[in-house]
């Protein structure tokens, strides 16, 4: 009898109201201690980014420098800068002083606070003291990424690609998925089992015979070849915009109809109105990929340098500074700003168009 009444008075307590929220309280909480280390070791090489782009020339290999832009601190003794030390003193303290007078086994302090600058003589060696740092960003290092790089016309070469391509890919993108969508004709399934295939197809194998097509054509040399091919729909776009058109209730195409719609005049007024969350989740997907894309700019337009966009004007960039990491990362924040302006500017459509472009139909 005592042992059952000890098994269903554990029994009540376990399922009591306050044992059941210290379990959720736990659940919460680990979920989010998991979710916060995630996001700290996501978000950590762009915290080395920013903190590396402010910093002063050299200060990553200066022993005892922080990873925050600073630079030593000083203080003026007698008209002269001298430098500042955390110096640990006989009563357990530790006070910043100024170091007017180093030695071997024992050097000469001044308190910056005391009013009567008495020295004071600290007995020990004066370089394992740790040495004050001070905040301060070094905003030249975007000054000298600027001129270098020429930014304004590489930024602009890069958007007029990105933009170009983009308009191209989505247009083409939108009338493809549209008649896969809505269109009955011989082959269709088939037809779009290859389309889909060709997501699989290494880019290596068609990159011979554009660059021998677009070379014969008198395209190398110019942006043609960096925004033509994506005129043809990407298999991609495809895919992500036909889920959603089928998503479409067609009793919208009838009624359009009978209006005396045709097949254009539908896709113009109710289709696109009904996609913009899709379309815009496109769009940022090939804006993005023509942003960074390297290999294909490179190809063609290694001989153009006012052709070329910020992807291959930063690696040459990169190659002149390799020993100044300050400078290469400023560089690189700078070519980020666009990027992440037109995602926080499109989020909501952009999350939106991901999330029902997946839905299976």
């Amino acid at each position: 009898m005592t042992a059952v009444a000890r098994t269903q008075g554990r029994s009540i307590t376990d399922r009591s109201p306050v044992a059941r929220s210290y379990r959720r309280f736990l659940a919460r909480s680990s979920i989010l201690m998991f979710t916060l280390i995630l996001v700290g070791a996501y978000l950590l090489p762009l915290l080395y980014m920013v903190t590396t782009a402010f910093q002063q020339p050299g200060q990553s290999t200066t022993p005892g420098a922080p990873v925050w832009p600073a630079i030593p601190q000083t203080a003026t003794y007698q008209g002269q800068p001298y430098p500042v030390y955390s110096v640990p003193m006989p009563d357990g303290s530790t006070r910043s002083l100024i170091l007017i007078e180093p030695g071997r086994e024992s050097s000469v302090f001044i308190d910056p606070a005391d009013a009567s600058q008495t020295p004071i003589e600290w007995q020990g060696r004066w370089r394992t003291l740790e040495q004050a740092w001070t905040f301060a960003p070094e905003i030249d290092n975007f000054t000298v990424a600027w001129n270098t790089l020429n930014f304004p016309r590489v930024l602009r070469n890069t958007f007029l690609i990105a933009l170009l391509s983009t308009i191209g890919a989505v247009l083409s993108s939108v009338l493809v998925g549209y008649g896969f969508a809505r269109f009955r004709f011989p082959g269709k399934n088939a037809l779009f089992v290859i389309l889909i295939a060709t997501i699989i197809l290494p880019f290596q194998v068609t990159l011979l015979p554009q660059y021998v097509m677009f070379t014969w054509l008198g395209w190398n040399g110019t942006w043609l070849p960096l925004i033509v091919p994506h005129c043809f729909a990407n298999a991609y776009n495809v895919f992500l915009l036909r889920q959603y058109f089928l998503t479409i209730p067609r009793e919208l195409d009838e009624a359009a109809m009978i209006d005396g719609a045709g097949p254009f005049r539908i896709l113009r007024s109710v289709i696109v109105p009904q996609s913009i969350a899709a379309i815009t989740a496109v769009s940022l997907f090939h804006f993005f990929f023509a942003w960074n894309d390297f290999f294909v700019p490179l190809l063609y337009l290694a001989s153009k340098p006012e052709l070329q966009p910020v992807s291959i004007a930063i690696q040459q960039y990169n190659a002149l500074y390799a020993t100044q990491p300050t400078l290469i990362q400023a560089s690189a924040l700078m070519t980020m700003v666009v990027p992440i302006v037109v995602f926080l500017l499109a989020q909501r459509a952009f999350m939106r168009g991901v999330v029902v472009t997946g839905v299976d139909k």
